[in-house]
């Protein structure tokens, strides 16, 4: 109400308001096709949309009703799955995830923060699978052509990532950076990204190590630490697991891993 009081005692504000509108209607009088075009795409959009929602809920939830009803109780997921924001990289899809199965975070280049970093909707996330719904492994996937890891490898200054909220996010994975930019800094960017992709999930893996209620998990045996890279150029999964038995990132920052798979 207060916006609409400005609104009607500012003069130049109902001007602009009344060009702008004007300038709209012009145009649907102009390009009536490209206007009725438009609104048909949307409506198009949301018609497949719809037709999914119904196919899932004919073919899916009401097949397996009894199952939904339960999860509608409650949930009790054996996985935490971080994955990136990148539309081409579904865990459900790739992995075959069903309702119930995995809590699931996405952000840009599947990141998890440092515990003194601070709190993020992902570490949010973790504390709630690890403490509420005590999940007893936790996935970190990461993809191939990931613009996140491009977009830190191609950073010139990451002490200066001011300005963007890109940059002020990837920038979390700066030791993946530092350690991809000292081990292959002789190949171009690409395979330098390629290196990356796969140095941040293990980077995020030790970092889930900083949180002290994962770690103690961990250190009990109910809590298993995973990576995995998805390689959609060529539809394959990489899935390793982080020894913890034996990792000294306390001390130097080394890791190392066990039961590697590659799946073709």
């Amino acid at each position: 109400m207060r916006f609409l009081d400005s609104f009607k005692r500012t003069p130049t504000l109902r001007l602009k308001a009344l060009r702008e509108s004007a300038g709209l209607t012009q145009e649907i009088i102009d390009n009536p096709q490209k206007s009725i075009g438009t609104i048909e795409k949307g409506s198009d959009t949301f018609k497949e949309m719809r037709h999914r929602f119904l196919s899932f809920k004919k073919d899916k939830y009401l097949e397996n009703l009894k199952h939904y009803q339960t999860l509608a109780k409650g949930q009790a997921p054996k996985f935490m799955v971080i994955a990136c924001a990148d539309s081409r990289v579904c865990p459900s899809s790739i992995l075959g995830f069903q309702p119930g199965e995995a809590f699931v975070v996405r952000n840009v280049a599947n990141l998890v923060p440092p515990h003194e970093n601070g709190p993020t909707e992902t570490n949010a996330a973790l504390e709630f699978s690890v403490n509420s719904l005590e999940v007893e492994n936790i996935l970190v996937v990461g993809h191939s052509c990931c613009g996140g890891i491009h977009a830190l490898m191609s950073m010139q200054d990451v002490k200066n990532s001011s300005g963007s909220f890109i940059k002020s996010w990837v920038v979390v994975g700066k030791d993946a950076r530092l350690r991809t930019k000292s081990a292959v800094s002789n190949l171009d960017l690409d395979q330098q990204c390629r290196h990356c992709e796969k140095e941040s999930i293990n980077r995020s893996l030790l970092n889930l190590l900083t949180y002290p209620w994962i770690e103690d998990r961990v250190k009990r045996g109910t809590l298993s630490l995973h990576g995995g890279y998805y390689d959609f150029i060529d539809c394959t999964f990489e899935k390793w697991t982080l020894d913890c038995s034996r990792h000294a990132s306390k001390v130097d920052g080394e890791y190392s891993v066990k039961n590697r798979e590659f799946w073709s």
